[in-house]
């Protein structure tokens, strides 16, 4: 396996670089990830495609992963609810060593294989359910070992990796390599492959969710309601799809709890 992600940093000499050059180098290794997730398209499609399936019957979504590359599925997972409106058990982020490592690194939390189903196992998974490891290298035994375990358990399983032939990519049935090759900082993959695995990650739960109904022509038609800016929000796109004034696009959101539904029920007055 070539771990391009552990390979040198082609610029040295950091400490003695100036301010200017370092962030312009920074930014300069940042322009390639764009291209790079565009070559795994393909890859991404596939996996979106068996996600949208599972999650139509009632299936969920798990990402599993150790310190960036979980946190990096805990914070996709913790959106979804609010942009989308679906309940908070149906896209869940599993962190090896639990929610406390989203803050602060559990000492070898990811080198335990068996640890992975256990956390999965807490939440029934089934057939109908996905899981997801992320893993920038591609070798972490937490990883490993959860999609083994799902695959003999008959539940659909991919990565998001950021090395090609990964041991993580072998287990997977719907891999996704995006290889980001060296870092800026020798092997700091919280750099350009957890920007790509954050690429990654918008696109599969942003084009699942879409596929659901869960989007109305561009609007976040289902979001939550939980502060001042987005009940304005959706206050505005009620009165855009209704014709109402502002006072009355407020009260039917606040009468119908969401915007899809203060629309639908003017539309039926």
């Amino acid at each position: 396996m070539d771990r391009t992600t552990e390979k040198d940093s082609k610029y040295t000499g950091l400490e003695n670089m100036p301010l200017s050059e370092l962030l312009r180098n920074i930014n300069n290794e940042d322009k390639t990830v764009a291209g790079v997730v565009e070559k795994a398209f393909e890859q991404i499609e596939d996996l979106a495609t068996i996600v949208t399936e599972k999650m139509r019957i009632g299936g969920r979504l798990f990402y599993i992963g150790a310190g960036t590359s979980g946190r990096l599925g805990v914070v996709d997972a913790s959106e979804c609810p609010p942009t989308f409106g679906v309940p908070f058990d149906r896209v869940v982020g599993i962190i090896a060593g639990g929610d406390g490592a989203i803050r602060k690194a559990v000492e070898f939390a990811e080198d335990d294989t068996q640890q992975a189903w256990k956390d999965l196992t807490a939440f029934n998974i089934n057939e109908t359910d996905v899981v997801v490891g992320i893993a920038a290298s591609g070798t972490t035994p937490y990883v490993i070992g959860g999609l083994q375990m799902a695959n003999e358990h008959n539940i659909a399983t991919g990565c998001i990796v950021c090395n090609s032939g990964s041991p993580v990519a072998a287990e997977a049935q719907y891999p996704v390599e995006v290889v980001t090759g060296p870092e800026f900082i020798t092997g700091s993959t919280r750099m350009k492959a957890g920007t790509a695995q954050k690429l990654v990650l918008n696109m599969l739960s942003t084009s699942v969710m879409i596929q659901l109904g869960l989007i109305k022509g561009n609007k976040m038609v289902d979001m939550q309601l939980s502060n001042d800016k987005l009940i304005d929000r959706g206050t505005r796109m009620v009165m855009a799809e209704t014709k109402v004034d502002y006072k009355t696009a407020a009260k039917l959101l606040k009468e119908y709890g969401s915007v899809r539904n203060a629309v639908e029920a003017h539309s039926k007055r």
